[in-house]
């Protein structure tokens, strides 16, 4: 094996909102990947518009710079748990890892799931200490804790003994030196040090190992992420393990299940900062993008057309959560979308699994309902938003979480570790929500500042519909974050739903007069205008049992009421509900209807009658039951 000293390939691990993406964005501007009078977008590496919305990464992505003659590939990764399949695969890609965390908050829970999956695959880390020019940055404190944290996870003697380089990422400062570092980058003579990130660079080209290659071996490459262009078609992106890849090279094409077909290579593509620059070869110890292979699929192999080795296909931790996802059978469907056929709807998720590896689609005995499982709510939330905005036209049903049985026959559950900072005056609020939904307090203590920071391990049903909740009884001021924990025994009955629906009467237009009598009812989602259909959720009752309200009720004119009398009337706003928001939401039977234009919410079950005799004969054979039983 020989050493390829021009090359070195790293993966940025930071939890959300410590400044990954900002560090990268500073690090091309530091190598001159930009002209200097060219307007570069903040957080450049954020392309997605999702992304950018709601300001985590989702997606992993590369990109690559020159120091000294070093190419430094760089994968910038996800920081939330729910996308650990984007992480999972693109570590294989890495030699070395960047560990960002923040200077105040220091190594954060969703840190821990990324590093433990770096650590278990050998990669030794940087530490970097970002934003120290916070006034209550704690640098000794986060560097221990960080320290700490290596050691929690079975970290080597190795490992342990990283590097620490303290940054600012939004001026694009670095230093080795922690005084430097806790004046805020102000020398001796109280002045600010030059913008220079070269520390952190020197520190990169040293400490993370060069790769190992083996450039006369047979070619073997691993697909790890997938890309598409319109002309050139599917693009497959991978490190090249051993040989060299050429243009127009014959090659063999290994799937998971190690079956091989015959390939020919159209072109090939290295990165160099925001670009893909063709090529026509590549040696062991690249990150390379290639063409012409129609069928390629994350996890499969390139390998040589006369030798053909299989590399050890890619594994991602087994969805924990699914919902059901359908054609839309509102009498409103197929108004407002593009696509919503049941085809086009299964195509859609299908190709989906082509670069979403940690995702999985189900179909079912109907042909136009499918089961898809994934990560977490926001895994799946992510997907529903991005479907949406195509222009599908579908409905979902409330998250279930997937149960598997023990080798004895014993039902499992998935749990989550809950990691809670909150005022302590909210905390006795929250510890009471947690205990209704079978958490198990495992860690408690409390800070100088008054926040007391908690730790549970919670089944995942009992965290489905609990953000929003949390959030409220900590008045938007408590921080939570799960990390999945593996599977144990079912926990018992968890009872998460603690309100009814208003549901609408009947089809037509909702009206001022209506929405006041609905009002006294409960918190509206609708205002005035809105098109209803009957069985559709306008609002929410605070008690457990559903109302049927008539928001189309018109005000019958007589001589002595006049038609103008509604403009007086004053309507509270009605609630936003977000599409996170309405995931929480929904009950085991409702329903919520998506559209490119709108986010709706419905009974399964729209006739309001109907819906009333199946609940009267449920609530009878319960009755029956614990009859039998008392007797």
């Amino acid at each position: 094996m020989n050493t390829r000293n021009d090359i070195r390939n790293i993966a940025i691990i930071a939890h959300v909102d410590h400044g990954k993406t900002t560090l990268v964005d500073a690090m091309l501007k530091q190598s001159h990947i930009f002209r200097d009078n060219q307007v570069v977008q903040e957080r450049v590496m954020d392309s997605n518009d999702l992304e950018r919305e709601r300001g985590i990464t989702i997606l992993a992505k590369n990109t690559a710079i020159t120091y000294h003659n070093i190419k430094i590939n760089i994968i910038d990764t996800p920081g939330h748990a729910d996308f650990g399949g984007e992480v999972e695969r693109v570590l294989n890609m890495a030699d070395g890892v960047l560990l960002l965390v923040d200077a105040v908050d220091g190594p954060m829970p969703q840190t821990r799931f990324v590093l433990r999956k770096a650590l278990e695959l050998g990669h030794k880390a940087i530490v970097v200490i970002n934003k120290v020019d916070r006034p209550n940055a704690r640098l000794n404190h986060v560097a221990n804790a960080t320290f700490d944290l290596f050691i929690d996870l079975g970290a080597t003697d190795e490992q342990a003994e990283f590097p620490i380089v303290y940054t600012d990422a939004l001026t694009g400062r670095a230093t080795l030196d922690p005084h430097l570092a806790q004046r805020a980058f102000k020398n001796a003579h109280g002045e600010i040090v030059p913008n220079d990130l070269q520390p952190l660079f020197e520190t990169i080209v040293e400490y993370i190992p060069a790769p190992k290659i083996a450039p006369n071996d047979p070619l073997q490459m691993l697909v790890t992420t997938l890309a598409y262009d319109d002309y050139k078609g599917r693009i497959a992106i991978g490190r090249v393990f051993s040989g060299k890849i050429r243009k127009g090279q014959e090659v063999t094409r290994i799937d998971v299940h190690g079956v091989m077909e015959k390939n020919k290579i159209a072109e090939v593509f290295i990165h160099q900062g925001l670009d893909r620059i063709p090529v026509d070869e590549a040696e062991a110890g690249e990150i390379v993008a290639i063409t012409g292979i129609p069928e390629v699929y994350i996890g499969e192999t390139i390998a040589d057309a006369f030798e053909p080795k299989a590399l050890p296909p890619i594994r991602v931790e087994a969805p924990t959560v699914r919902m059901t996802f359908a054609v839309n059978t509102s009498p409103f469907g197929g108004r407002e979308g593009q696509y919503s056929t049941s085809r086009k709807l299964r195509e859609r998720l299908f190709k989906e699994l082509e670069h979403n590896v940690s995702l999985t689609v189900d179909e079912t005995e109907s042909a136009d309902t499918f089961i898809v499982s994934g990560r977490g709510e926001l895994h799946l939330a992510i997907l529903i938003e991005t479907m949406r905005r195509e222009g599908y036209e579908f409905q979902v049903a409330k998250p279930e979480v997937i149960f598997h049985k023990s080798d004895e026959g014993q039902l499992l559950e998935p749990y989550e570790d809950v990691y809670i900072e909150v005022a302590q005056d909210s905390m006795g609020s929250v510890m009471e929500m947690l205990g209704t939904r079978r958490g198990q307090l495992t860690e408690m203590h409390s800070s100088d500042d008054g926040i007391a920071h908690l730790r549970y391990r919670v089944p995942t049903r009992g965290l489905l519909g609990f953000r929003s909740k949390f959030l409220t009884a900590t008045r938007g001021t408590g921080i939570m974050h799960a990390l999945f924990a593996g599977y144990h025994p079912l926990s018992g009955e968890i009872a998460t739903r603690t309100h009814g629906s208003l549901v609408a009467h009947e089809a037509g237009t909702a009206t001022t007069f209506g929405l006041s009598n609905a009002e006294g009812r409960g918190i509206l989602f609708i205002g005035p205008g809105t098109d209803v259909y009957e069985g559709m959720i306008v609002g929410e009752n605070p008690r457990e049992e559903d109302v049927v309200v008539n928001v189309a009720k018109k005000k019958h004119l007589t001589n002595m009421r006049s038609s103008n009398a509604d403009i007086a009337v004053q309507l509270t706003p009605p609630r936003n509900m977000s599409l996170d928001d309405a995931i929480e939401y929904i009950a085991d039977d409702e329903l919520m209807e998506v559209t490119p234009r709108n986010i709706r919410l419905r009974k399964k079950i729209l006739n309001n009658e109907e819906r009333g005799k199946i609940k009267k004969s449920a609530q009878k054979a319960r009755e029956r039951d614990e009859e039998k039983v008392m007797a």
